[in-house]
């Protein structure tokens, strides 16, 4: 399956491609898109309709989780993934986590926010107001997270789960590593989960880039 072009609206066009992540990022890229961002997602969602193939539909998205044995989680805003696409990919196939170094996690946690280290829910009525959907929904813009809060409450969702890994499996590792977060459909409640380990499977990955009018 190649890239299906879903989206196109004044200045800005959006598709996706079901592939193992390094390949579908390279694909996308070659087209000249990136890889979305979940502000851009959200806001895409809401221009598109609850029932367009967007807001029905999951995928991932740039940012990711850096798990950091015996610390905070963070969600940081360009995962370490995107840089090491083909190597992380292949260290899912084989059954291991992507790591990196104390020293390159630095680098990320410079735009990131705290993650919880267990399974939370936070009503869509407050999407606006809690520090990690601003900052994850909201790009920093607390009206766009309840912009958001706001699309999710009128298609029934009232409350939107964020799922973290277990916090004892974190600790046991002895350095950091890193997980891309999936976008789930609003059919499943649009929650934010990592995405499994599973960067080899045909996981839907979806890019944006700008047009001309």
């Amino acid at each position: 399956m190649g890239i299906q072009v879903d989206v196109r609206s004044s200045g800005v066009e959006s598709a996706y491609i079901a592939a193992p992540f390094d390949v579908a990022k390279a694909e996308l890229e070659k087209e000249g898109y990136h890889i979305i961002s979940n502000p851009q997602n959200a806001q895409l969602r809401i221009a598109q309709g609850k029932d367009s193939f967007v807001s029905r539909n999951g995928n991932l998205l740039r940012e990711g989780i850096l798990y950091l044995p015996g610390k905070e989680s963070r969600l940081v805003r360009n995962s370490p993934i995107l840089n090491s696409a083909g190597k992380a990919t292949q260290e899912h196939r084989e059954k291991r986590e992507f790591y990196v170094t104390w020293e390159e996690a630095e680098e990320f946690l410079k735009d990131s926010i705290g993650f919880p280290r267990k399974n939370i829910e936070i009503p869509t009525k407050r999407l606006g107001d809690e520090e990690l959907t601003i900052f994850a929904i909201g790009g920093g813009d607390s009206g766009k997270a309840g912009q958001y809060g706001d699309f999710l409450f009128d298609a029934g969702i009232e409350q939107l789960p964020i799922y973290a890994l277990d916090s004892r499996y974190v600790d046991q590792q002895s350095k950091p590593f890193a997980r891309q977060l999936w976008f789930r459909n609003l059919g499943q409640w649009s929650d934010i989960y990592v995405d499994g380990r599973n960067l080899y499977s045909d996981w839907r990955v979806r890019g944006m880039r700008s047009v001309s009018a």
